[in-house]
């Protein structure tokens, strides 16, 4: 029986770089897959993308993506795989659940990766959804500067100042986001500074 899947971590710990792992693994088995990564993360262009340089075509999802309807013709492939979803913290919570029927309905299996919290500490509305629908939560995992298990992210400035409020959703890498333990997440946002 199929599953729905969420692989949840902070910024950089690999996700899209396991999400791609997947993604080939299905294909050198000569199984069809369905990739997709957020509209709303415009870098991409057409595709995911690892900060370690390996890279696939996706399909951009934003609210009104019918996941149901496309895993349907998925299912008639001649070899059907399984429907990997990208930056997953941007899914509504009516689009996880029909995730789940895709795994339910269909048999197929559906991998989402995504970020678990914001730079506040909040949960993502995709994220949240899939904490409580999916049949599986993987964590995976990077490291603070400290060497302890980040769990948090801080957004900074250009001057390295931690932004402490602000909107949820601002793309952006390494020049804006740092992954850290709770720890030297509570000290960033009482000092201002990493």
């Amino acid at each position: 029986m199929a599953k729905l899947y969420f692989y949840y971590s902070t910024m950089n710990a690999g996700k899209s770089a396991a999400l791609l792992q997947a993604n080939h693994n299905y294909r050198e088995r000569g199984m069809d897959t369905l990739v997709y990564t957020a509209a709303v993360d415009v870098r991409g262009g057409g595709r995911v993308h690892s900060r370690i340089g390996l890279s696939a075509a996706a399909q951009a999802y934003d609210a009104a993506t019918d996941f149901l309807a496309d895993a349907r013709t998925l299912r008639q492939a001649p070899t059907p795989g399984c429907v990997l979803i990208d930056e997953a913290q941007f899914l509504t919570e009516a689009q996880v659940r029909t995730l789940g029927r895709v795994a339910d309905e269909l048999d197929l299996p559906v991998l989402c990766y995504g970020l678990r919290t914001d730079f506040r500490g909040r949960l993502f509305g995709g994220s949240a959804a899939l904490l409580g629908w999916a049949d599986s939560l993987v964590e995976i995992r990077t490291i603070c500067h400290c060497g302890r298990k980040a769990t948090m992210v801080v957004r900074v400035d250009a001057q390295g100042r931690v932004e402490p409020d602000g909107a949820q959703v601002e793309i952006g890498g390494n020049e804006r986001y740092v992954s850290l333990c709770r720890r030297h997440f509570e000290s960033a946002h009482a000092s201002g500074r990493l």
